[in-house]
């Protein structure tokens, strides 16, 4: 009876601890970045869990948390202005694991004129950000930036004239799709290797901008769900 119950209570630990692994297993599949749930509705401003403080320019943080859509998103304006957000995520992404960042959004209004390809229209909607820190931060950082932008052609990768740090990846273009939801998909690793002609490290963190100070113009765009994923 003994050897019965022992049996029985090593059977039940080896269940337990498979339980254990396919849990971490599926958590891996998926690494939220945001979704905004966890940020009160209505909330103005630079967001809990996030960092403003940019050393150029005036940014006004003309953001909203809200409901649309069905959705708690994030509501971006800017007014000849350009504000970004930036969140650390040193870490928590193994992108050996999960190279599929994924997000959702939506862009109302382009910057009138905005073009990545010249300093002097540097423009766009909607921006997410991917970077790779390294020191000095100015000079040495790896940042990709996945952008909508009013002229440069979708599918263009285009060093930023004005950060040498920055290199574009035009992912939507123009006013087609304005006012509607998307889901953008984008193999990081593979980015980064087309880029940089390397694999990368993992990365330390990632941004969200939306920018028409160059142009001075206005631009409105909503975020959704960031999240990276499995292939």
């Amino acid at each position: 009876m003994a050897w019965k119950t022992s049996t029985r209570s090593a059977r039940a630990l080896g269940l337990a601890a498979s339980l254990l692994l396919v849990a971490a297993a599926g958590a891996a599949d998926v690494v939220l970045i945001e979704d905004w749930t966890k940020v009160a509705l209505g909330a103005k401003g630079v967001p809990d869990g996030w960092k403003g403080g940019q050393s150029w320019g005036f940014p006004k943080y003309d953001f909203t948390v809200m409901e649309n859509s069905g959705h708690r998103v994030l509501h971006l304006r800017s007014d000849g202005d350009s504000s970004m957000i930036s969140k650390e995520i040193k870490g928590k992404v193994d992108l050996k694991a999960t190279p599929i960042l994924e997000w959702r959004w939506k862009v109302v209004t382009l910057p009138e004129g905005g073009d990545s390809r010249s300093k002097h229209t540097d423009d766009q909607a909607a921006q997410l950000y991917v970077v790779w820190p390294r020191f000095p931060q100015e000079f040495r950082s790896r940042i990709i930036g996945y952008i909508w932008d009013t002229r440069a052609p979708a599918g263009l990768v285009v060093k930023s004239e004005k950060t040498s740090t920055v290199t574009y990846v035009v992912v939507r273009s123009g006013a087609a799709e304005l006012g509607k939801w998307l889901t953008e998909r984008r193999n990081v690793v593979e980015d980064y290797k087309k880029i940089y002609d390397e694999a990368p490290d993992n990365p330390g963190g990632v941004s969200i901008s939306i920018d028409s100070d160059d142009t001075n113009s206005s631009a409105e765009s909503f975020f959704g769900a960031i999240a990276f994923k499995r292939p």
